[in-house]
């Protein structure tokens, strides 16, 4: 269970709006938000000086972003293992697949549920071919990290919502792997292909 109290990873899309308001529940204890697109190394460096300055109450540091960078994260394991005296961390981003698994071991995760409401895309998994599959993937090709997860996540919510389709093993494990691959930086177009590659033959309709 997440509470500010004890910090920890809260999943939410409203990142920024989020940190204004844990800034204001917190209040008259200090709360210092680094919110930004893409938390990099040289942010950790900064929340990792903050973290040690000495404090006699408790204060809050905020690390909201759409993505943090792998050198970033691996950076402030130490500190989030170990925090200093009267430190509490709030991490925060849009997806659970932003974070590695040795920072999700080391904090309490909680997911806001939220309802989204996707655009429609123009693109039919249930009768695509070839062409289909490349002329698509050549309007999505240039796309930042954070868009780029966003747009598969996207595409699986269009394969099982919009379509019915349901999923085999094949077409689950590449969206998973598609993530992961983003993540290290990965060629999007190859991962976009891998993903769609799976859908050139029909899959299953829902009942």
């Amino acid at each position: 269970m997440f509470t500010l109290e004890r910090g920890g990873i809260l999943i939410t899309p409203n990142y920024e709006e989020r940190a204004l308001e844990i800034v204001q529940q917190v209040a008259p204890q200090r709360a210092i938000s680094f919110v930004c697109d893409d938390f990099k190394i040289e942010d950790a460096k900064e929340v990792i000086a903050e973290a040690y300055k000495a404090e006699e109450t408790t204060k809050t540091l905020i690390l909201g972003a759409k993505s943090f960078t792998i050198p970033a994260q691996n950076a402030l394991l130490k500190i989030l293992e170990e925090p200093p005296r009267n430190i509490v961390f709030v991490l925060m981003a849009p997806n659970k697949s932003t974070f590695l698994p040795t920072i999700r071991s080391r904090l309490t995760l909680h997911v806001e549920k939220e309802i989204k409401e996707y655009e429609k895309l123009d693109i039919s998994l249930r009768q695509l071919d070839l062409n289909g599959l490349f002329t698509w993937v050549k309007a999505n090709d240039r796309l930042k990290k954070h868009e780029a997860k966003e747009l598969i996540e996207r595409l699986f919510h269009h394969a099982v919502y919009s379509e019915g389709l349901v999923l085999n093993t094949s077409q689950l494990e590449g969206f998973e792997k598609a993530y992961r691959l983003i993540e290290l930086n990965s060629r999007f177009q190859s991962v976009l292909v891998m993903v769609l590659m799976n859908f050139l033959k029909e899959a299953p309709r829902g009942r």
